[in-house]
């Protein structure tokens, strides 16, 4: 009697369909059930834990920007010389790196050999957060960054051979205004892009380094919820992730649109 007050009681008594119809009932409304292993509303759950997570994606972001952009615009202008040679080999290297295996290292030299970093937490304060997901972020920003820095490179290199470049030359536009007026806003288009398309792949990273790094994202929750066959709660993270990726996706195209009048021109006529 109890099991059949369970099975009325979750709606499993009915078909498939049906069941699948008071699922997408639920939600529409946010509701996603209680957790089997917290005994918790796993919206509720989902929630707290995503500050975290968004601030450790926003901080990778910031990371491989900083990594990533130096390094390209420093190989595209020496793109005959060693620094391209130097980078494109770092970039190898660094693609080969599975994030699991860096975030270790670091750990080991920042947080045991040389002790100036927090090894895991998430902190009280804005500045212990900032210090405590220093390594997390780093971990995925050297993930990162090797793609983003390929294609910006590839992209510098083709922009500054192009025609309206030469002609900026031609008329005594200082060099520097060259570069960033002309060809670094041209270059940026693809790897806006391309950066856009891997943030999904970044959010699936931090499942493993949240991990590593006992960050209380909703990596974490995630491995938790799966651990446990907690699958109301891994339904929730799910959802929330590919309502992440498609945000992403979308503020990608607006941002692409923003560097090129062409995209905009062709959004605003589709439109």
């Amino acid at each position: 009697e109890l099991v059949a007050d369970l099975r009325a009681h979750w709606g499993l008594d009915q078909s498939i369909l049906g069941q699948y119809g008071i699922f997408l009932q639920q939600v529409v409304k946010g509701d996603f059930g209680f957790s089997y292993f917290y005994g918790q509303p796993a919206i509720a759950l989902v929630l707290e834990r995503l500050v975290p997570e968004l601030f450790l994606v926003a901080y990778a972001i910031i990371l491989t920007v900083l990594i990533s952009v130096p390094l390209a615009i420093w190989a595209a202008l020496s793109r005959d010389g060693l620094a391209n040679a130097t980078v494109r080999v770092v970039v190898v290297f660094g693609l080969s790196l599975p994030p699991y295996w860096i975030g270790l290292l670091l750990l080991l030299l920042f947080g045991i050999w040389w002790p100036i970093l927090p090894v895991g937490g998430y902190g009280a304060t804005f500045g212990e957060q900032l210090r405590s997901l220093l390594l997390p972020s780093l971990t995925l920003a050297l993930g990162l960054s090797p793609l983003v820095v390929r294609s910006l490179r590839a992209s510098l290199i083709e922009a500054l051979e192009a025609d309206h470049v030469d002609m900026a030359r031609s008329k005594g536009v200082p060099e520097r205004e060259v570069f960033f007026r002309h060809a670094f806003r041209l270059a940026l288009i693809p790897t806006v892009t391309i950066l856009g398309l891997h943030i999904g792949l970044l959010i699936g990273a931090t499942v493993i380094v949240e991990y590593v790094f006992a960050v209380p994202g909703l990596g974490q929750l995630m491995l938790t919820a799966i651990s446990t066959r907690d699958y109301p709660m891994v339904v929730a993270v799910t959802m929330v992730f590919a309502v992440f990726v498609m945000v992403v996706s979308l503020l990608t195209d607006i941002f692409v649109a923003f560097l090129d009048p062409r995209a905009r021109d062709a959004m605003v006529a589709a439109r």
